[in-house]
């Protein structure tokens, strides 16, 4: 089959008429797939919200599929590799599921494995999200896995205007020149013309002026910080506006802003329309999130206890320890969500508190036995504070005997598999940090704008931060004033 021939198979797949970016964009793509393209070659798709590069890449996994072409489809997150899945039909794995072999209760893994794969295409979704730190360079990992197999090539696709990953100031995936260090010969395509039928859309017009307005400020180098920002706005209102927050497009039907006073009724609504899985509320901080937490539950919903059946949770550290016996499940990631299907009982240990439940967790369809750490629920923090991180390790210390603890590899050992000090952390997940949502999407979506300073408004970080959220929503969004 001919490149020509290949990229109208890929057309054929598509649920609409392909725009002109996408027809160009199924070209690029069909000629990247193309048996003559070298082995050490990758593909950049960087698409913003609602230009259907979703839609695209769905295309291309059937038309591979049909040509009889390994494909294999990895996200970073089990919510991420959950979406992906749902629009392509096809499974979808974790990026540390795919790629690694090693010890998994130690939470230290190998080197990544050999990658069994042979002409095979990789797509990564959500790519803009793996980081490339000191600590964990996954995108490293990633690129020495994919590219040990045979003839085997990536398609990294993601979204630059999001919120970088944690510890980074851009996307490293979505750099050409760093994947270029790898040795690797990099295509890139860019799409920014939205779909016809969501043109209407007040939620995607609001991230598309979003996203311009971050093109704006990015060609000034200086505008990094609020104080700069804010004088450039003077000579360019469009540029930097005096508060970004002033130039939202609201709209009767899916974009409406809130005062707080409002915000019970309008959740409430939500809540009894769509359920609470379909609704979520984004905010700025670890604090906030708490807050909005707590109020929800006593205040909206009416919870007392600290659990009840139904009550979503957000891990909010990495746990290896919980599935380290169960076939073919991966570690527990932080950011992940999960929903209580049943509680077995509590227990205090000193200032600690404990409960054994049923976790149902939605991404993977799967239901496990869990203990849960209680004391993260009500912390303003992302984690557990230092003083009951310190009585937690005295707590599992306690259970090894005094002649063992000057042995650091016993003393690993036995915190790795001593069952209260790897009970998993979780915090309540009605609200959430930007972060914690991204790779996910809801019907409703709550932004919480209130006390951010009209000056902060103009900064790219917050542009990123406010079109990250926006982007969760596919239904309704309420900015909350």
């Amino acid at each position: 089959m001919t490149v020509g021939e290949f990229a109208d198979l890929v057309s054929q797949q598509l649920q609409h008429n392909p725009t002109s970016q996408q027809r160009a964009l199924i070209q690029a793509l069909a000629r990247f797939c193309a048996s003559s393209t070298p082995y050490n070659s990758v593909f950049i798709l960087n698409g913003y919200a609602g230009t259907g590069k979703t839609s695209v890449v769905a295309a291309l996994v059937n038309a591979l599929t049909l040509m009889r072409r390994g494909v294999v489809m990895l996200a970073p997150t089990g919510r991420a590799a959950k979406v992906m899945a749902t629009i392509s039909g096809r499974k979808a794995f974790t990026i540390h599921r795919k790629i690694y072999q090693g010890d998994s209760l130690a939470g230290d893994f190998r080197a990544p494995a050999h990658n069994p794969h042979s002409d095979t295409i990789f797509i990564v979704d959500e790519a803009s999200m793996i980081g490339a730190t000191e600590g964990e360079n996954l995108l490293d990992d990633l690129i020495h896995y994919v590219y040990s197999g045979d003839n085997c090539r990536m398609i990294l696709v993601g979204d630059t205007a999001q919120l970088p990953p944690v510890g980074c100031t851009d996307a490293p995936a979505m750099e050409p020149d760093n994947l270029r260090r790898y040795g690797l010969k990099v295509a890139k395509a860019t799409m920014t013309q939205t779909v016809r039928q969501r043109r209407q859309s007040a939620i995607l017009a609001n991230a598309t002026l979003m996203r311009k307005a971050q093109e704006e400020l990015a060609k000034n180098d200086d505008a990094v910080g609020a104080d700069d920002v804010a004088a450039a706005g003077e000579e360019n209102v469009e540029k930097a506006p005096e508060s970004f927050n002033s130039l939202l497009i609201i709209s009767d039907t899916d974009v409406k802003t809130i005062p707080g006073e409002e915000l019970e009724e309008w959740l409430s609504d939500a809540y009894r329309n769509d359920g609470v899985d379909n609704t979520i509320l984004i905010t700025r901080s670890n604090k906030r999130a708490m807050q909005f937490n707590l109020a929800i539950r006593r205040q909206i919903l009416d919870k007392e206890r600290d659990l009840t059946e139904g009550e979503p949770l957000l891990i909010c550290k990495n746990n290896y320890f919980i599935t380290s016996k169960i076939k073919g499940a991966d570690f527990l990631a932080n950011g992940e969500i999960a929903r209580i299907e049943a509680i077995y009982g509590y227990e205090n240990r000193s200032f600690l508190r404990f409960a054994d439940v049923a976790l149902y967790l939605p991404d993977r369809d799967l239901t496990i036995d869990a203990k849960l750490l209680l004391n993260t629920l009500n912390s303003e923090t992302a984690g557990l504070s230092d003083e009951y991180e310190q009585l937690l390790y005295r707590i599992a210390m306690a259970d090894l005997p005094q002649e063992h603890h000057a042995d650091r590899n016993r003393v690993a050992r036995h915190l790795k598999t001593h069952p209260y000090y790897q009970a998993l952390r979780v915090k309540y997940a009605y609200a959430l940090t930007c972060h914690k949502a991204q790779g996910g999407q809801w019907p409703n979506v709550f932004v919480d704008l209130g006390g951010i300073a009209p000056a902060a408004t103009n900064t790219l970080d917050y542009l990123r931060w406010l079109y990250t959220a926006t982007t969760r929503a596919t239904t309704r969004l309420y900015y909350l004033q």
